[in-house]
């Protein structure tokens, strides 16, 4: 079976050798348009050789004469050329054009759920992010909750400050500042009094 093997493509060599050898260059294009289509598969299947079209859709390889060669790429039908017979001594230069193969699918519309009834209901149901933490915000803001808690709220540092520097300037005003008017203090007029009765 391997001889067998062997000696069929031995004479598949021969039978390629027999043909002169043709240097195969082009560039591929849009149909519709001048852009050039880089990427593009070039291949010969029953010869097992190929290459790909580089940036600026030029492409060169040997092939010989007969071969089919495809052309295959992403968006683009397929193409198919056969190397007609050729002068050896110079190489086959040709220009491919590619038809775009656009492929328009039918709309297709997704839902969550299975029933109308059952997307309304959880429309109704649902819950906002973080409503939880809003419930208890709103709870904590609350007007005699605050009132409460301020009642019971340590005085701060700033508060404190100021509670005795107000003590101490009150203390300098006493002291220094120009004595009170006591016409109008009875505690004093009683003391007049008792003090002229002792005369």
């Amino acid at each position: 079976m391997i001889s067998v093997l062997v000696l069929m493509s031995s004479i598949g060599v021969m039978a390629q050798e027999n043909k002169p050898v043709i240097q195969f260059t082009g560039v591929v294009m849009e149909e519709d348009s001048l852009e050039v289509v880089p990427g593009v598969h070039i291949y010969v299947p029953k010869g097992g050789r190929g290459t790909t079209t580089n940036p600026y859709g030029f492409f060169s390889m040997p092939v010989v004469a007969g071969d089919s060669i495809i052309f295959t790429a992403v968006g683009f039908k397929r193409t198919h050329f056969i190397v007609p017979a050729h002068d050896p001594s110079t190489s086959l230069k040709v220009l491919v054009t590619l038809i775009e193969d656009i492929t328009f699918l039918d709309e297709v519309e997704v839902f969550p759920f299975p029933t109308e009834e059952m997307f309304k209901h959880a429309v109704v149901t649902m819950q906002l992010p973080y409503s939880r933490e809003n419930a208890n915000l709103q709870a904590w803001l609350n007007a005699t909750y605050m009132k409460d808690g301020y009642a019971y709220l340590a005085a701060s540092p700033a508060t404190n400050q100021r509670y005795f520097q107000d003590r101490q300037i009150l203390q300098f005003q006493n002291k220094f500042g120009p004595q009170q008017n006591n016409l109008l203090n009875p505690w004093a007029w009683s003391s007049a009094i008792r003090s002229l009765k002792n005369r």
